[in-house]
């Protein structure tokens, strides 16, 4: 199979779909793989390192004519809809349930979506969004630990405090891998941590590993409203599979809010868990909205291309020769964890939770 590797062009995106190792291991196996010149620059990865692996460079026209299958990290950009073709397999994040303009447009390219973010084990786990979720769970707190600087916008807080002042009350809806990495980075710096989840044996789990700064909760409507209230710093870290976030954090709940307090919401690539939440960029990422400010950069781990495009392509790569080797139609029938990541099938919507959120 020809595999074909773009430059991201979303905004401060750095990550690039393949490292070195992934082009050889593709290439000894048969396959031959596309790059487009620079597309590992912001990971620290030159042509000549992809050159040496054995990929042919090429321009991202060429790229995207010759490829069977193209290996992104974000869902395709507006610009690029008009390179894909029918029958193409496209591998990547994707999150369509938040964007039924891009989920119309990829299903007009009639391409084949793979989506990253649903792939799933029978154990359950997401391998494809563990790497990223854990990146984004460490840098939720970095960034709103930023954002608490009064010359960001914020209140003026140092999250962990100093010997004799109180340190910042941090929030986390949510107790998966974005949550639990991002309570032990806050909890770390030395933050009060309240980590809410609606399963009992998760927190039971997260009780025995988290620092003695974490309290966790059992989250429903009540809890979430006088959490929110008082909090400096409110983490989303929500996911359904491959479906919208729910709204946990209501526009009322945000108007509670103290002036200066920091939400970053990592649910925003699903739409976002706080009804105020609306996507930003890492060119201007933050807003201001009843006072609080809003931090909801879409691709957050793309900011450090180099220990994400690791991380993600150390997960990716086996599911990449698996379909590189069989085709995604005997693929999809080998293997139930990329038969859940198939989303769309040449204009076709086939994830279940995809077809739920644009019922006709």
């Amino acid at each position: 199979m020809i595999i074909g590797v773009p430059r991201e062009i979303k905004d401060n995106e750095y990550r690039v779909g393949i490292v070195p190792g992934g082009v050889e291991e593709l290439v000894s196996a048969g396959h031959s793989v596309f790059i487009e010149k620079g597309a590992g620059q912001g990971s620290g990865i030159s042509n000549q390192d992809f050159a040496e692996a054995g990929a042919r460079l090429g321009s991202r026209q060429e790229v995207f004519r010759k490829s069977e299958m193209i290996l992104k990290v974000k869902e395709p950009q507006p610009s690029e809809y008009p390179l894909l073709r029918k029958g193409q397999i496209v591998f990547g994040y994707f999150h369509f349930a938040a964007s039924q303009a891009l989920t119309r447009a990829i299903q007009k390219t009639k391409i084949v979506a793979i989506a990253y973010e649903t792939i799933r084990l029978d154990s359950g786990e997401h391998p494809l969004l563990t790497p990223m979720s854990e990146v984004a769970g460490k840098m939720a707190i970095q960034e709103g630990a930023k954002y608490l600087e009064r010359s960001m916008g914020g209140k003026g807080i140092l999250l962990g405090g100093v010997a004799g002042v109180r340190p910042a009350k941090v929030v986390i809806l949510g107790g998966g891998v974005v949550g639990s990495n991002a309570a032990k980075t806050a909890a770390g710096l030395g933050a009060r941590v309240t980590l809410l989840d609606v399963n009992p044996s998760r927190l039971r789990h997260l009780e025995e590993i988290m620092p003695k700064n974490v309290i966790t909760l059992v989250s429903n409507r009540r809890v979430i409203r006088e959490e929110v209230k008082d909090t400096d710093l409110l983490v989303g870290a929500v996911y359904v599979e491959g479906a919208k976030a729910p709204f946990l954090v209501t526009q009322a709940m945000v108007r509670q809010m103290k002036p200066g307090s920091v939400i970053v919401d990592v649910a925003i690539d699903q739409g976002g868990c706080v009804e105020t939440s609306r996507p930003t960029t890492h060119s201007h990422p933050v807003y201001v909205k009843y006072g609080v400010v809003h931090y909801c950069v879409t691709n957050i781990p793309g900011a450090v291309g180099i220990t994400s495009t690791y991380a993600l392509t150390n997960a990716t790569l086996p599911f990449v020769l698996e379909i590189a080797r069989a085709g995604y139609r005997q693929a999809v029938q080998r293997s139930a964890a990329i038969r859940h990541g198939l989303n769309i099938d040449q204009g076709e919507l086939v994830h279940p939770a995809i077809q739920a959120a644009f019922k006709k």
